[in-house]
């Protein structure tokens, strides 16, 4: 018992005196004659917690804000955003903490429905420089594709060696 200290096992008052019996202890505490000489009327026990702090009968509701279904949205559409959550930064907002706030400066005016204030807020954020993709869209889409970008690498080295060898002669 000397090496439990839970006290399910034993009062302390049960293992000092196991202890004293032992010879592990030389020294009576102080306290030790006091509670020998005027034990508590109750034994102290340990009583298992209960967990569940409401009766099966209740039911407890959900709790959802309006903004929750617009967090849903969002990730459903964009994903978690153009990067990481940076969590080492105690001023770092996500993509989606910012969709929302100004989707909720602009639901205040009250001009627009929801899909159109979701389209509005993309814009915004687009404008401030926030990229954001939708899921399973293109990187970059083809209408608006630079025709630089459909060069072949093999394509411009031959070129530029070309270029090189006829300035050599």
């Amino acid at each position: 018992m000397a090496g439990s200290r839970l006290e399910k096992f034993g009062t302390v008052f049960t293992r000092v005196r196991d202890l004293m019996r032992s010879g592990v202890i030389q020294d009576t505490p102080t306290w030790y004659e006091v509670f020998k000489a005027f034990p508590p009327k109750k034994d102290p026990v340990y009583v298992k917690p209960q967990y569940g702090f409401y009766k099966k009968d209740e039911f407890v509701a959900d709790i959802f804000y309006e903004e929750d279904k617009i967090r849903a949205k969002f990730y459903e559409m964009y994903g978690t955003g153009p990067r990481l959550l940076d969590l080492s930064k105690s001023n770092y907002t996500s993509a989606c903490q910012r969709f929302l706030e100004t989707y909720s400066r602009l639901e205040s005016l009250g001009e627009l429905d929801m899909s159109a204030l979701f389209e509005e807020t993309g814009k915004i954020l687009l404008a401030e420089g926030l990229v954001l993709r939708r899921k399973g869209a293109p990187v970059v889409s083809s209408e608006y594709r630079d025709p630089v970008l459909e060069f072949k690498l093999t394509d411009m080295l031959a070129e530029q060696q070309s270029g090189s060898a006829a300035e050599k002669q």
